[in-house]
C-alpha cells in the first residue's frame, strides 16, 4: 500500500507514526552528516544553514559569456548559462524523503553554480586591517559599470556593503507558481513576449532559458528515481521512491494538485532560488499549503502524520524562510490547523529552519505559547515578527493598513509584500560609528573647538551629524546606480517569474517590473556609539578628566599601557540602563539616522529608502576595520549588534530583559523596516520568571511597545558554554544567530562569542 497521493490509501495511523518517525530520524542523521562534512572542508560558516549537499565531484560546465573578461553579466549570458548549469547538475535523492532535489555548490561557501561572489574584498592589512578592498566591488556587475568613484568615501565611512548589486532580497508570490506550474510559467513567458513584441527579446528569452533547464533537471529526477526504485528492496522505500517519479513527471510541466506536489513544486522552487545569489524567500507558509492540506484531509490522501513528514522534507530541502500566523488583510487571525504542524514539523525534525511567528493583539495566543514549549525543548525555533510595529511603520508610508498586514517576514531581518515589493532588503549596512572618529578628528583640527570644553559635545555633534549625513549621501548614490544597472549586469532571473509585473511587462523586478520601490538601509554600531558619546561627555566635557586630544591619542595607541583611561570610559553608564545620558544619545542617534534615510529620497531616482538598524553578524566585520573607541572598546573588537545595549549593559535577570526590550523600543526607526531585539533567555531564569506564559506576555508587550522583530533563544547556560569551548559537547545545539537558524558549532568561535556574551551578561 502507498502511503503518498498517488494511490489514495492510507496506512493504519499507528504504522504511519512509526514509518514517518524512522523517515524524519534519517532526514535529520543525513542532515548532521552533511553538516560534519561541510565542517571537515570549511572549518566554519558563519551564514544561513543552507541546505545544499556536500559536493566533490567535477561538475562538467563552462557558462556563456559574451564579455571580453569572460564573466557572465546581464540577462542573455545568465539565462543561456542556467539553463546548461541545470542540464548538468547533480541529481539528488534523500530515499526516506517526501520530495526529489537538492542544490549543490562548486567554489567557496555560498557561492552556488556559476554564481559570483558579492563580497566586496578582503581587508587590507598594510594598515592594520582597517582598511577595505573595493576595487572589484560589485564583483556581479561588468568592470565598466561598478561605482569606482564612491569608492573612496565608502572606505572612508567603513561602508560594509552598499548595497550596490544587491539581489533577490524580495519577497515571492509562491501563489503564481503553484497557480500555473512550471509549464504555465513557460507559456506566460511566451505568451507575453508575443504580446509585447518587443525589440530586444533578450529579457524574455533569459527567463524561457531558466524554466526550460528547470524542466530539464526536474526530468532527470523522474529518471533517477524510477531507477533507484528499481534497485530498493524495501517495499515502503520503493514506493515512496515511486510515488516522487510520479509527482515529478506531473510537475515537469503541470501545476500542483494535491499538499505534496505543492511541497515538492516549493522544493524545486527553494534550490534554484539559492542557485541565484543565494535567495531564500518563501512566503505565508501556512496559507500557501492550508488549501492543499484541507482538501486532502477532506478527500483521505493525507493525515497529520503524513503532512509533517513532507513539511520536514521541505526544511531538510533548505532553510528558506517563510511566516506563520499573522493577519489578513481585513484583520482576521490567519491562524489555522497548518500553523500548528508548521511548528510539529520543525521540532520533530530539530534541524535549523527559518519560520518566523506573526504577532498580533488578538492572535490565537495558543500558537505562540505551542511555539514556545517547542523553543523551550529545542533551545531556538521561530523569531517573531511584530505587527504591532511594523504594521503602522509601513503605513505611515502612505500605504493602506490592509496591505500593511499582507508584509510576510521572509528574511533574516526583513518583510516585504509577495511579489509586488522591490526593497532590496537586508544588503546595506552603513556604519553609525566611523562618523564619530572622524567627528573627533575635525574638532581636533580646530583649535577653537578642542580647547572649548564645554561646547564639545554641541561641535561634536554638529561634526558627527555632517558625517554621518555624507555617508548616508554617498550611499543613496549608489542606490541610484544600483537601479540604472542592476538589471543589465545581475536580473533577478528567479523571482521575475513569481512576481507580478516582471513577465507582463517585459522588465526586470529592479527595472520597472514591480509597483511599490522602498529601498532597505540599515545601520550598525548603535550601542559603541551612544556609550562613545556618553563616555566623552562625562570624562571629557563635563569631569575634564581626560582632553580630547588626550583621548584621541589613547585610541590611536589603542590604550597601550592605559588601562585605568580605558576602564574609566568603559564604566560610564551605558546605553539601555534607563534614564542615562547614554540613553539620550541612543534616541538621538538613531532619530538622526533615521532623518537622514527616511526625510529625503535618492538624487536621481527619487527613490524612497526605508530605515533600520540590523547587524546581522556583521559586527565582527566591521571590527576588524574599526580602530579603538571611546567607549573602551579596543581596536578590532567586534561593534555592537543592531540596536541592543552592550552585554552587562545593567546586572541580569528579569531587569535586563525589560531594560533591554525598552532600549530597542526607543530607537525603533518606525517606518516599516526592523529594529531587532535579540533575546537569550536561560532556562533556569525564565522558570524564576514565570514560564513560558511569562514570556508569552513578554513579547505581547514589546508588539505594543511598537517592536517589530524579536530574535529569542531559550538554553541552558551550561550547554552553551560547554559547546563554545568544544563544540563536540553539544553537536546538535542549535542557536538563533541574529535572524537565522543554525548549528552553535558550526559557527566560528568569533561568531559564537557575542552570543555567549550576551548569556552571560543575562545571568
Amino acid at each position: 500500500m502507498n502511503s503518498g497521493p498517488a494511490s489514495g490509501i492510507l496506512k493504519p495511523a499507528m504504522a504511519q507514526t512509526t514509518l514517518y518517525d524512522a523517515r524524519i530520524d534519517a532526514l535529520r542523521s543525513t542532515k548532521i552528516e552533511h553538516t560534519e562534512q561541510k565542517l571537515a572542508r570549511h572549518g566554519h560558516f558563519d551564514v544561513d544553514d543552507h541546505g545544499y549537499i556536500p559536493w566533490s565531484d567535477p561538475i562538467a560546465f563552462t557558462p556563456v559569456s559574451s564579455h571580453p573578461s569572460g564573466g557572465c553579466w546581464g540577462m542573455k549570458d545568465i539565462g543561456a548559462s542556467f539553463r546548461r548549469w541545470l542540464e548538468v547538475h547533480p541529481v539528488y535523492i534523500h530515499p526516506q524523503s517526501a520530495i526529489a532535489g537538492a542544490w549543490v555548490y562548486k567554489g567557496i561557501p555560498g557561492v552556488a553554480g556559476f554564481d559570483v561572489t558579492r563580497e566586496m574584498g578582503a581587508p587590507d592589512t598594510s594598515s592594520g586591517g582597517r582598511k577595505r578592498v573595493m576595487s572589484d566591488y560589485p564583483k556581479n556587475w561588468r568592470p565598466e559599470d561598478r561605482p569606482t568613484h564612491l569608492y573612496e568615501q565608502l572606505v572612508e565611512y567603513n561602508t560594509y556593503s552598499a548595497g550596490i548589486g544587491h539581489a533577490n532580497h524580495i519577497g515571492p508570490d509562491m501563489t503564481i507558481g503553484l497557480d500555473l506550474g512550471w509549464g504555465g510559467l513557460l507559456d506566460k513567458v511566451r505568451r507575453h513576449r508575443e504580446r509585447n513584441r518587443p525589440t530586444d527579446t533578450t529579457f524574455y528569452d533569459g527567463e524561457e532559458n531558466l524554466i526550460l533547464g528547470v524542466q530539464v533537471w526536474i526530468n532527470r529526477h523522474v529518471e533517477h528515481a524510477t531507477a533507484m526504485a528499481r534497485l530498493e528492496d524495501d517495499p515502503a522505500t520503493r514506493e515512496n521512491l515511486q510515488a516522487i517519479a510520479a509527482i515529478n513527471a506531473h510537475l515537469v510541466d503541470g501545476a500542483p494538485r494535491t499538499f505534496r506536489e505543492a511541497v515538492q513544486f516549493m522544493g524545486w522552487f527553494q534550490c534554484i532560488d539559492r542557485m541565484w545569489s543565494l535567495g531564500g524567500a518563501l512566503g505565508q507558509l501556512d496559507e500557501l499549503l492550508r488549501p492543499y492540506y484541507e482538501a486532502d484531509r477532506s478527500a483521505g490522501r493525507e493525515t497529520d502524520e503524513s503532512v509533517v513528514w513532507q513539511l520536514c522534507s521541505l526544511f531538510f530541502n533548505d532553510s528558506h524562510y517563510s511566516q506563520i500566523g499573522g493577519q489578513g488583510s481585513d484583520g482576521r487571525d490567519l491562524t489555522s490547523r497548518m500553523s500548528f504542524l508548521v511548528l510539529d514539523a520543525m521540532h520533530r525534525i530539530s534541524i535549523p529552519v527559518n519560520v518566523a511567528l506573526r504577532v498580533h493583539d488578538r492572535m490565537d495566543r495558543s500558537l505562540l505559547i505551542k511555539a514556545l514549549e517547542h523553543m523551550a525543548a529545542d533551545g531556538t525555533g521561530v523569531d517573531f515578527a511584530l505587527s504591532g510595529g511594523l504594521d503602522a511603520g509601513f503605513a505611515r508610508n502612505g500605504y493602506p493598513i490592509g496591505l500593511a498586514r499582507m508584509r510576510a517576514k521572509v528574511g533574516c531581518n526583513w518583510t516585504a509584500l509577495p511579489g509586488i515589493e522591490y526593497g532590496s532588503q537586508d544588503g546595506t549596512r552603513l556604519c553609525l560609528v566611523t562618523p564619530l572618529l572622524l567627528a573627533i578628528d575635525d574638532a581636533l583640527a580646530d583649535e577653537g573647538a578642542a580647547a572649548d570644553l564645554p561646547a564639545t559635545m554641541d561641535a561634536l555633534w554638529r561634526r558627527y551629524a555632517h558625517h554621518l549625513a555624507v555617508a548616508v549621501a554617498t550611499v543613496k548614490a549608489g542606490k541610484d546606480i544600483h537601479m540604472e544597472r542592476q538589471a543589465d549586469n545581475y536580473p533577478e532571473i528567479v523571482l521575475n517569474l513569481f512576481c507580478h509585473g516582471p513577465i507582463e511587462r517585459g522588465l526586470d523586478a529592479s527595472a520597472g517590473g514591480l509597483d511599490i520601490i522602498d529601498l532597505a538601509f540599515d545601520a550598525i554600531g548603535l550601542a559603541t556609539t551612544a556609550d562613545s558619546f556618553a563616555a566623552i561627555e562625562q570624562r571629557v566635557a563635563t569631569e575634564r578628566r581626560l582632553s580630547l586630544a588626550e583621548l584621541r591619542r589613547h585610541l590611536d595607541d589603542d590604550f597601550a599601557a592605559a588601562e585605568q583611561v580605558r576602564l574609566m570610559l568603559a564604566t560610564v553608564p551605558r546605553y539601555g540602563s534607563g534614564g542615562t545620558r547614554a540613553d539620550d544619545w541612543a534616541v538621538r542617534i538613531a532619530s538622526l539616522w533615521t532623518s537622514l534615510v527616511r526625510d529625503t529620497p535618492t538624487e536621481r531616482g527619487r527613490w524612497v529608502c526605508m530605515p533600520g538598524l540590523f547587524s546581522h553578524g556583521a559586527t565582527a566585520v566591521f571590527g576588524r576595520t574599526l580602530g579603538a573607541t571611546p567607549n573602551g572598546r579596543r581596536a578590532g573588537e567586534p561593534v555592537s549588534h543592531s540596536a541592543d545595549p552592550d552585554p552587562g549593559f545593567v546586572p541580569g535577570g528579569g531587569v535586563a530583559l525589560t531594560a533591554k526590550a525598552n532600549a530597542v523600543a526607543s530607537t525603533q526607526s518606525g517606518w516599516g523596516n526592523t529594529t531587532p531585539l535579540q533575546v537569550e533567555v536561560d532556562t533556569g531564569l525564565m522558570n524564576s520568571l514565570g514560564g513560558i506564559e511569562s514570556v508569552a506576555d513578554f513579547i505581547f508587550a514589546h508588539n505594543r511597545q511598537g517592536g517589530t522583530l524579536i530574535n529569542m533563544n531559550i538554553v541552558k547556560k551550561e550547554h552553551v558554554l560547554e559547546a563554545h569551548e568544544d563544540p563536540a559537547t553539544h553537536p546538535d545545539l542549535m542557536i538563533r544567530v541574529t535572524g537565522y537558524s543554525a548549528y552553535f558549532g558550526s559557527l566560528s568561535r568569533e561568531y559564537r562569542q557575542p552570543i555567549v556574551d550576551r548569556i552571560i551578561a543575562g545571568g
